[in-house]
């Protein structure tokens, strides 16, 4: 594909891209910072989880958690009580063990080399590559959603199933190596104002995959457990059991699967946060 595209349909592409972000770029607050830190709380809040929700959030937890040390050091309980209405409990997890392996590993300061942050808990090749693009300014290639978006609208607009592989030699040749952070962030502005005027290009991709609903699931009987512990805990088995209608077998399953995740402890027949 990339063998086909002009210097001339490169160029008009990174103009349209940037005259849309001069004119509609969003100011969002973790684009106000270039603390590697802030940045990485922020693209683990981000994942699966829309801005407008992850915007008061952010700021509240980096108020309670400024740093590696405070987060590594913070009881879960206090982790998990601000990451509620985020959704997927197990990225603050990971996000607490990640501020740990960094203190631990590399003296409280985040590498900037894709693959050493790849080895970091809940850093996979997405995150690793936005966090070196945008607290480091690493020139490297990535897709997200909205970027994905971007690349089937303008390059493959009669295409379906629309492979990664044929996307990211596009995103490796338009990108702007000079300015990669600011460049991304008007591909992801683009996109989501796609989404927002046309039908999603988004699902066009081979790799769209529209997601289950949260209220009647599994996810949201985990979500109500961890809730119920956090107002109320060493909570007993059958009063959780009671105070959430939950099925005894269904509830004696997502806890024992929550604490082999390091959630919770079950001692006595009552449940804490570990």
């Amino acid at each position: 594909m990339t063998e086909t595209v002009t210097n001339q349909e490169v160029a008009a592409f990174r103009r349209a891209i940037v005259d849309h972000y001069v004119a509609h770029g969003r100011r969002l607050p973790w684009r106000e910072t270039r603390d590697p830190y802030a940045i990485l709380v922020s693209e683990i809040m981000l994942q699966q989880t829309q801005v407008e929700r992850v915007r008061e959030k952010y700021l509240r937890f980096l108020a309670v958690f400024p740093g590696w040390e405070e987060l590594a050091g913070a009881e879960l309980s206090g982790v998990l009580s601000l990451w509620q209405g985020l959704g997927y409990n197990r990225r603050a997890v990971s996000l607490q063990l990640c501020a740990r392996g960094v203190l631990q590993r590399f003296g409280g300061t985040l590498p900037r080399e894709v693959e050493l942050l790849q080895s970091l808990p809940g850093i996979g090749p997405y995150t690793a590559r936005a966090v070196a693009a945008f607290a480091f300014g690493v020139a490297t290639p990535f897709i997200e959603t909205n970027i994905r978006s971007v690349f089937i609208h303008h390059f493959f607009p009669e295409s379906h199933c629309v492979r990664d592989a044929d996307i990211l030699p596009l995103v490796e040749l338009t990108m702007d190596r000079e300015h990669p952070r600011e460049w991304y962030y008007a591909l992801m502005d683009y996109g989501a104002h796609l989404k927002r005027g046309t039908a999603n290009p988004g699902r066009n991709s081979a790799h769209h995959v529209r997601q289950s609903p949260f209220r009647g699931s599994n996810r949201e009987q985990r979500s109500l457990i961890l809730k119920a512990i956090l107002v109320e805990p060493g909570m007993d088995r059958s009063r959780l059991e009671e105070k959430l209608a939950m099925e005894t077998a269904s509830l004696a399953r997502n806890l024992g699967e929550l604490e082999r995740e390091g959630f919770i402890r079950q001692e006595g027949g009552r449940v804490w946060i570990r």
